[in-house]
Order: structure tokens, then sequence, then C-alpha cells
């Protein structure tokens, strides 16, 4: 949360499941076109919410199944847990706002301090829930029961939710003079509701969107303008609202088929690094074409006095490195092998110099991991000068 120094251009606020994430995708396209959108264009101003029905025991399962960048703000157990950064420190302010009226002693895993967790059938929840709250408002308990995804059904304390979580989060940030310049809220089913009802906020329905949620929004924020359903599913319903709204750009480095004609009008390091490593992939997967003239276009941009240090110790010139890509073209071809960078930010260092800070990742397969390569295949140079250490990658741009 500290780490912008002013106002965030851009926060986003997005479910996960059918959201961010879209199960009915096993290539995960759409989620790594937000990915290449966020790391080249907002990261480096902007801010990335997940807030999501997940315990964090399921929501680090899901991370490593999933190409999920790494959020600034994590908001978990449908709005009852708000964590922050790579360490997910807690808000330990909004336990004790929570724990006003609240009372349980469940201890299963996925029954949370601040949420209590069924499945229910959708043709029983109606009657259910009414029986519920008559008996939890006699025991002195002051909740919200929530009914989403046609099975699940949560018990929150009054002040918890989706919606709560981020109304404490722009009021925490008001008071600390950095309320976002715009925020928009993803979701698309019942638990997502309350995001829609936050003053002043963009919200963005996906396609796919859930009975329940469409019929919340035909009662409550039908004459809404800020308020659309996409058209597209998932994590391209999210871009799709990036553009409509006009928050920002929205057009994906990977929506670029030829990145070696993608030139811009202002260098910006935080999209060559980006490219970089989309070019890497494709080249792996044999899906750039297999010439002289883009190994050739990416020495031109490389001091020829540069050196790569690999994480292992060693050394050599960066145009050597590039030359080195020659032996693994098409050696990912036909295989489930995406590469991905996250938290890239770039720091100016000189009048034309940039430090950029990242992690790279890689899926191979069913599982995410973060990657520190040690074969001749590792694309350990970009721009004009390299270093990697093993913690983190840098990449000196000059």
């Amino acid at each position: 949360m500290d780490r912008l120094l002013s106002n965030a251009r851009l926060m986003i606020v997005s479910d996960l499941d059918h959201t961010m994430v879209d199960h009915h995708d096993p290539d995960n396209v759409s989620l790594l076109r937000f990915n290449a959108l966020w790391e080249s264009k907002y990261r480096n101003n902007s801010l990335l919410v997940f807030s999501t029905g997940r315990s964090p025991t399921l929501y680090k399962e899901l991370r490593k199944e999933k190409p999920l960048l790494t959020p600034d703000i994590t908001i978990m157990s449908v709005g009852t847990e708000i964590t922050y950064g790579n360490s997910m420190e807690p808000d330990y302010g909004w336990v004790d706002f929570l724990n006003q009226k609240w009372d349980r002693n469940v201890s299963e895993t996925e029954q949370r301090p601040h949420k209590v967790s069924f499945y229910v059938n959708k043709e029983k929840a109606h009657d259910i829930m009414k029986a519920l709250s008559v008996r939890l408002e006699e025991r002195g308990l002051d909740v919200k029961i929530i009914y989403s995804g046609g099975m699940d059904l949560d018990i929150l304390p009054q002040g918890a939710g989706k919606g709560q979580a981020l109304a404490y989060l722009h009021k925490k940030f008001k008071n600390a003079g950095k309320l976002p310049i715009n925020t928009l809220v993803c979701g698309d089913s019942g638990n997502d509701a309350e995001l829609f009802s936050i003053p002043d906020v963009y919200g963005v329905m996906v396609s796919n969107a859930q009975e329940e949620l469409l019929q919340w929004h035909a009662a409550n924020a039908e004459n809404n303008p800020k308020v659309i359903h996409a058209t597209e599913r998932c994590a391209a319903g999210i871009i799709q609202a990036i553009g409509q709204f006009n928050l920002g750009p929205s057009t994906s480095p990977r929506d670029v088929m030829d990145l070696s004609d993608s030139k811009m009008e202002n260098f910006d390091p935080a999209y060559e690094v980006v490219k970089l490593y989309l070019f890497f992939e494709r080249w792996r997967r044999a899906e750039a074409e297999n010439s002289e003239v883009y190994l050739a276009s990416l020495k031109s941009v490389c001091s020829e006095s540069g050196t790569f240090v690999h994480p292992s110790g060693i050394e050599k010139p960066l145009h050597e490195a590039v030359n080195s890509l020659k032996t693994c073209y098409g050696d990912k071809q036909g295989k489930q092998f995406r590469v991905w960078v996250d938290q890239v930010l770039p720091a100016k260092i000189g009048s034309d110099s940039w430090l950029v800070r990242f992690k790279k990742w890689e899926q191979s397969g069913c599982e995410c991991c973060r990657r520190f390569d040690l074969g001749p295949c590792a694309p350990d140079m970009v721009g004009w000068g390299w270093a990697k250490q093993p913690h983190n990658n840098m990449a000196i741009l000059e």
C-alpha cells in the first residue's frame, strides 16, 4: 500500500474464479493477455486487488495452478480477510472491526475466523437462508448471509463482505490522501454484488456472470452507466471494460502479433521487459518465425560491451547470450508452456538509464513456478544491459 507515493491511476478490484480466472480456458489466454497489459502499462502507477471467496489456503493453491500476478492487496474469505503485498501482511484494524458482535468456535480449515461456509442446493437455499437469519438474530448475532455460485452459502459479520472491505480500503486511502483516481470492480456471482454498490466506482460483470448477479443488477443498478455487462468472458471482459470506460490503454502486448514492429513514441522500460519475455515464449513455442532478422533486431539494442550475469555467477557477452537462443527454437512446440513477468517496477537511475526489477514465472503443464534457468535458453538479457539475482530479476536499460 505504501509502494505508490501518490494516488493510484487505476485500482482494479477483481474476483478470481470465473472472473479473472477462466476455468474453461486451459490455455489461460485471456488471463495472460491481462497480465501482459497490467505489467507493461499499469503496475508502476496503479493497484491490483484480488477479492475472492477463497480462504488463504485455497488462494495459494490457485496461484500454483494458474498464471496469476502478485496483487498489491488480497481480500479473501468473502471480504473477511485483508492482506498486503508479497508477505500477505494482515490488516489488524479490519480484524478488530469485524470482531464486534461476532462469536464463533469452528476450527475446520476452510472455516475462517470471520466466515462460516456451507454448500447448499439451489432449490433449498431460500428457505435455509430465511431460517438461519431468524435463528442467528435470536442469538444476538449481527450477521449477513450471502449465497453465490448456485451452491455457496456464507455467514459473515454484518460489517464484512467484499463491498465493505473495499469501502474500508477506500476510506484508508482517502485518510492517507491517496484515494485512487479510478476504481474498476469486476465480478461474476452473488458475493460480488456489494462491490458494485460502492459509490463512484466503475464496474464490469463479465459475460459469463451468474444469474444471481444479473438479477441483483437488474433490481439495483440497471440505470447506472458506470456498470456494464461485458460481451467477453473473464479477464477479457475486464480488458474490455478498461477500454470502454477509457481508464487507460487496453491493447495487450499479447494482441500484437509482430513484436519487432511494435514501436513506441516514448521509451517504456516495463513494456520492453514484457515484450522480451513474450518473444521468448513465442520463440520456444515456434510461434515466431525462425529468422535471423529477429535475433539481429534483439542484438541491435544490446550494447556490444554489455555483459550478462547469471545467478550461477557465469558471465558472458550479451550478444553471445542472444545467439544462444538459436539452440532452443521450437523446443516447447505443442507443449503447454507459457512465460510471464510479474511486479515489473522500473526506476530511473540516470538521464537515459533504467533499473527494472521483476519476477519471471513459467507454466509447464499444470504447475506455475518462479524460474531461474541455468540452461542456454534463459533470456537473461533485455535492452542494453542485464543482471539477474537469486531472488529477483534486474534489467538495466539505457
